[in-house]
């Protein structure tokens, strides 16, 4: 894989979250505050010892060989940390501290938004460890939530790819589509509704491709390659505005003529489009 965030580099040790156990004197630090992070000079991460971090409320990530690493959630990482959007700075962290990030961006977002019970309004407590809240009021325990979401390259019988744009995109930029996953709906049936929905083209045969946590704010992108059984397109107007069959050799000269830009690297929707042409892409948006 080359997308970032596609695979775990460390020991989540929920043995140790309980009671605060994962203290230890080497501990290191992640200040988090909405998606952004500390980084030294604009890239890479910017760790901090348990005595320099400042207040806010701990998560647990894990270990990676003997080191414990964690995360303090603020409102605002300070400006002297060098705060930049995980984002934009994903393809320069290293794999083994960007599975890190990844997972304390996810769970300090659901901390910012699920201050109170679900159940009966009162303020719940971050527990120990930092992946449950509890209700002081009612008992009531509240897990992080992933939102499974699909990302689906889909091909016709000349082995063309379809992609979109949506409406507040400018001209030219194009992607995969994507939807969420409804109850009681599984994967494939999901990947078929959002296709027919936004486009109109009915999809066939669906073979699962890869996997990737995006905490933007808390989805997880289930990656699919799909095979259309129409091709006649039919655009929503609501989630898409344009949508076309390109064949590879379009997608090399327009990206290299900048008519065409396509995901960045650090998604997975670009992952799948290149496992699709095998040859070289050119632009991306910022």
């Amino acid at each position: 894989m080359d997308f970032a965030f596609d695979h775990a580099e460390h020991d989540r040790a929920a043995h140790l979250r309980k009671d605060d156990a994962w203290r230890t004197p080497g501990t290191h630090v992640l200040v988090i505050g909405g998606d952004h992070v500390p980084t030294v000079g604009g890239a890479g991460l910017r760790w901090l010892t348990l005595d320099e971090a400042p207040e806010g409320e701990w998560i647990f990530l894990g270990t990676r060989g003997d080191e414990h690493y964690a995360a303090v959630v603020v409102d605002r990482v300070p400006a002297e940390l060098e705060p930049a959007s995980l984002r934009l700075i994903g393809p320069t962290i290293a794999p083994e501290e960007a599975s890190l990030a990844v997972h304390a961006v996810g769970i300090a977002r659901w901390h910012q938004t699920h201050r109170f019970c679900a159940r009966c309004g009162a303020a719940s407590d971050i527990a120990p460890g930092g992946h449950v809240r509890i209700c002081p009021a009612c008992g009531a325990h509240h897990f992080p939530r992933t939102d499974p979401a699909v990302i689906m390259l889909i091909t016709d019988e000349h082995d063309r790819v379809l992609m979109g744009r949506q409406p507040s995109w400018p001209e030219g930029r194009f992607s995969t589509l994507a939807g969420f996953v409804e109850p009681g709906e599984t994967l494939g049936d999901a990947v078929r509704r959002e296709v027919m929905e936004e486009v109109g083209v009915e999809v066939g045969d669906v073979t699962y491709a890869a996997s990737q946590p995006w905490p933007f704010p808390s989805s997880l992108m289930l990656g699919f390659f799909g095979t259309a059984l129409t091709t006649d397109i039919r655009v929503d107007q609501d989630e898409i505005a344009e949508a076309r069959w390109f064949t590879r050799d379009e997608v090399t000269d327009l990206t290299a003529s900048g008519e065409l830009l396509l995901p960045p690297d650090i998604s997975i929707s670009r992952w799948l489009v290149k496992s699709w042409h095998g040859g070289t892409i050119h632009g991306t948006w910022a």
